[in-house]
């Protein structure tokens, strides 16, 4: 069976199946390991790059929780957020352009809806492709969950404490007007040493 999301080479504005997605940004493929919350775009703040989904990946991804029951744009973002344990989430840059990209695709419709926010269900091309894709499907899902447990044991408990108050301490320490390059020395050696004891557990 063809598929209908790699079958097109391009599209106006983006490109379909592993390359960039329709209008995405390089933020959106960013892990929340290599980067911190930025609350006040609501999104992320880059810090690294590791990819947690590509666009193709993000289609198929999007049109699974479509099967499952319409939803808007904005509930699709908490709805990954959810699945990664707040890890990730995916921009309304890229995620609002994928939907309109999989709305010419035939692959999903809009709702009538009274309000301002659109809400989409699955078509029976997009049923379809999922069916074809189940594999794909549950290995990003899959990811996803493992994820949200590494996001889980991170963010809480011990560890996450003891980072706390590690970046407490130095922050106050080395704000102090004596500190100097031997000082700064002796903690880096500090810290490189802890690393190399943690990495060897």
């Amino acid at each position: 069976m063809n598929n209908p999301i790699e079958g097109r080479s391009r599209h106006p504005g983006g490109r379909s199946g592993r390359g960039r997605g329709h209008g995405a940004h390089d933020n959106d493929f960013i892990g929340k390991d290599h980067h911190e919350r930025d609350h006040g775009g609501g999104h992320q703040r880059r810090h690294g790059r590791h990819r947690v989904i590509d666009s193709g990946e993000l289609r198929l991804l999007l049109m699974k929780l479509l099967s499952e029951t319409p939803r808007h744009g904005y509930d699709l973002i908490r709805e990954i957020e959810a699945m990664t344990g707040g890890a990730y989430a995916p921009s309304p840059g890229m995620v609002y352009p994928t939907l309109t990209l999989l709305q010419e695709m035939d692959l999903i419709s809009e709702l009538e809806s009274e309000g301002s926010r659109k809400a989409f269900s699955l078509t029976d091309q997009g049923t379809l492709e999922i069916t074809a894709s189940v594999k794909e499907i549950d290995g990003i899902i899959a990811r996803m969950s493992a994820m949200r447990e590494t996001h889980q044991r991170m963010d809480g408990g011990p560890v996450r404490r003891a980072i706390e108050n590690l970046r407490r301490v130095i922050r106050s320490r080395l704000g102090n007007d004596d500190v100097d390059k031997d000082m700064l020395h002796t903690v880096a050696g500090i810290l490189d040493e802890t690393a190399q004891r943690i990495e060897r557990l």
